[in-house]
């Protein structure tokens, strides 16, 4: 596109309304030669165009053709910036075409030709990779890169068994962070990947990562994660109280559907719960309101540690049950470490259920079933 343009601009000083036909209509079919006509021309015409010395060639061109377009402009070329590229194409060639990649446009070959095209071949045509006609030569290099990896964890535990020595490293946690996306490994690899392919790398990585001497390749698994943002800090977390007895506490609130509950947490308890005055036992005869209701507890590991007093008010025992468990789990914040309550959030405890039960709609027999059709 470049030289293209090049072409076009150097003709730009004897360009004018008086220009024949012919010319003119030789200028546009010179610039409205397109990117993705370029790129597959290019890529058809044979491997030695991806060379280092076709991208050098394709650099001088666009510089060329930059400098001719700023002096037509009236610019300076030394500060026309790629903005200005865009601004005087568009000015001197107005395009009605709906599609933005059908456009003529001007753009560095960096950003034409991928990195990964400029080293694929050398000088006397042949590939440099050897799993070049693979068709995926990233992807493979590293599922082969990482398997190596989890052999040589292996080999380093078998010489800790061979000396009757215990691990040294325990498994990486991996609370906190998350795989990379297929999109965001398509862009590192610069490849495109199917699904498969992706899930099976994953696969490889989560294999390697519960390894109990995983931590000796810690750099290189991290390669491949992003931690995920603590989404703590516009939630304040109230500190501790304390009653006329000295016994800390904490004060939570929840809802669900139309249940609303408040929940204040003891310390140094014996496991007590009571709702509105009552156990908790008797107040939910049914385990899986219980379950529900304790689980906050038990996902830290202080199930008999706390005294709860729970008061409900509104919707039923499913609906009380999940409102006690919100209040309870934001009334636990206060005894817990920042990271565990990032674990809670992850965790889905400290997040307000949003559903409820669907209206009935006029003219049906429900939210969504219908009335059976009859013909009379």
């Amino acid at each position: 596109m470049a030289a293209a343009v090049g072409r076009v601009l150097r003709l730009g000083g004897r360009w004018s309304a008086a220009a024949p036909g012919g010319l003119r209509a030789q200028t546009l079919r010179l610039i409205y030669t397109t990117t993705a006509v370029q790129r597959k021309n290019v890529g058809a015409s044979g491997p030695e165009k991806y060379t280092e010395e076709f991208i050098k060639k394709q650099i001088e061109e666009f510089n060329l053709g930059k400098r001719h377009l700023a002096n037509m402009m009236g610019e300076d070329p030394e500060t026309f910036t790629q903005e200005d590229i865009d601004r005087a194409i568009a000015y001197l060639f107005p395009s009605g075409l709906f599609d933005k990649q059908a456009r003529p446009m001007m753009k560095h070959p960096t950003e034409i030709f991928p990195e990964q095209r400029k080293i694929q071949w050398g000088e006397d045509g042949r590939p440099f990779h050897f799993l070049f006609y693979t068709g995926k030569q990233s992807y493979y290099s590293i599922m082969h890169e990482t398997y190596e990896k989890l052999l040589n964890i292996q080999k380093y535990q078998d010489q800790l068994t061979a000396q009757d020595l215990p691990p040294q490293k325990e498994k990486r946690n991996l609370a906190g962070s998350r795989w990379l996306t297929k999109i965001e490994l398509e862009e590192m690899l610069l490849e495109k990947l199917s699904d498969d392919d992706y899930s099976r790398f994953i696969q490889l990585l989560q294999k390697l990562v519960t390894l109990p001497c995983s931590d000796i390749e810690e750099k290189y698994i991290q390669k491949f994660s992003k931690e995920v943002p603590a989404q703590l800090q516009k939630v304040v977390i109230e500190p501790l109280k304390y009653d006329e007895r000295g016994v800390a506490f904490s004060t939570g609130e929840g809802t669900r559907k139309t249940a609303r509950a408040t929940a204040v947490v003891y310390d140094n308890g014996t496991g007590k719960i009571t709702v509105n005055g009552i156990d908790i036992l008797h107040y939910f005869p049914v385990l899986q309101d219980r379950e529900q209701l304790l689980f906050p507890f038990q996902f830290l590991g202080r199930v008999g540690k706390h005294d709860t007093v729970c008061t409900v008010s509104g919707g039923g025992r499913s609906a009380q049950a999940g409102a006690i468990r919100l209040a309870s789990a934001k009334a636990l914040r206060s005894f817990v470490t920042e990271k565990e309550v990032e674990f809670m959030r992850q965790a889905g405890l400290l997040t307000l259920d949003p559903r409820v039960k669907e209206r009935k709609k006029p003219g049906q027999e429900g939210a969504r079933r219908k009335f059976t059709w009859k013909k009379r």
